[in-house]
């Protein structure tokens, strides 16, 4: 019937808003660097209709969002955001919108601290709600701090996190082991959307530590389900890890450039053991890291006939080649696995991320 046919450009445009808002949300609360927001939207909304009511539903989606009050993003990163809006705005000739203009008042006056929280995604598909949909970490606004990278979220932890989400199976029901957690972003996501029967998280650094189980108790996790242990993977054995009982055993690390960081994943098969997957988030390689991790890897394979993946983000092509050479050189073999993984969280992907098998 002739009129009974939506009107199309109208509802495309409201799905491209819709799409526009959740990638505002998921880019603040992740607090992306700001020329990733899809500012050229905003620009095209605000010249054509010269209206603010864009920028308000921003700002409920971003500063005045109620996980915002509980997980905020650092105190800088707010007053940039909220500058960076008010500068669109007066470029496009729009009265100005109080609450915004109170928003970034009330950020002016707040104490800057040295910590602050990211909050990622597990859905990007969905509108985020209060207390669920997502995964907040208190990180450190530093790169390094107390002597550690691990007190912030690296991109394989990201990257390994969307590959979990997408081999879902490899987690289901099983007993997880991550060495070097780092924050928690991996095992924290594994928890929430895998249903491993249990999880085990691990690192070496004091400050680290005490981060990483206020992370795992502040998304809800606790025991026996989720548990948190110190263990220095450049010092503990295979028999040491072999005692988890786990079916997979992962472990990830960054670095700043130069250095080597990876992923890994390792799969133990012992058949007096209980199935498990071990995980690990984020681990620091330098040369006798790499060591060290080697020659762990080495000894569970030799244990357990497992299977190990490493997600590695390639930033440095020799210190990575000289992370597989030395594996070479213990008699593990690796194979890269292909296929690309859903895109889930916001992050920068510049780099290149691998994630390879090995074997002995």
């Amino acid at each position: 019937m002739e009129g009974s046919e939506p009107d199309r450009p109208a509802e495309s445009d409201a799905v491209e808003k819709t799409d526009v808002l959740r990638d505002f949300q998921a880019s603040f609360f992740a607090m992306r660097r700001l020329r990733s927001f899809p500012w050229t939207f905003l620009e095209k909304y605000l010249e054509c209709n010269k209206s603010s009511d864009l920028i308000s539903d921003i700002l409920k989606q971003t500063c005045l969002h109620s996980l915002s009050r509980t997980c905020p993003p650092s105190v800088r990163y707010r007053k940039r955001f909220l500058s960076e809006l008010i500068r669109r705005e007066e470029a496009a000739g729009c009265d100005p919108l109080d609450e915004l203009y109170d928003a970034l008042a009330e950020v002016i006056a707040a104490e800057d601290t040295t910590e602050c929280y990211k909050s990622y995604l597990l859905y990007s598909f969905r509108a985020l709600q209060p207390g669920g949909g997502a995964v907040s970490l208190l990180e450190s606004v530093a790169l390094i701090s107390e002597g550690t990278t691990g007190l912030v979220t690296w991109e394989a932890a990201l990257y390994l996190a969307e590959w979990a989400l997408d081999h879902r199976h490899t987690f289901t029901g099983r007993t997880v082991l991550e060495l070097g957690s780092g924050v928690g972003l991996t095992g924290v996501a594994i928890c929430r959307s895998c249903g491993p029967s249990r999880y085990v998280f691990s690192d070496c650094h004091p400050e680290v530590l005490q981060k990483l189980r206020g992370n795992v108790r502040r998304n809800g996790l606790t025991e026996p389900a989720a548990a948190v242990e110190e263990l220095d993977w450049t010092t503990v054995t295979g028999a040491r890890v072999a005692q988890v009982g786990a079916d997979v055993v992962i472990a990830a690390g960054q670095s700043p450039e130069g250095r080597s960081w990876c992923k890994t994943i390792t799969k133990i098969s012992l058949p007096e053991m209980q199935m498990f997957p071990p995980s690990g988030a984020d681990v620091v390689y330098d040369p006798e890291v790499v060591e060290s991790l080697v020659k762990l890897l080495s000894e569970v394979l030799r244990g357990s006939s497992p299977e190990l993946l490493v997600c590695s983000t390639v930033r440095n092509q020799e210190t990575y080649g000289g992370f597989k050479q030395q594996l070479r050189g213990a008699g593990i073999e690796h194979r890269v696995m292909s296929g690309d993984v859903s895109r889930v969280f916001h992050y920068d992907r510049v780099a290149p991320v691998e994630i390879i098998s090995l074997f002995s």
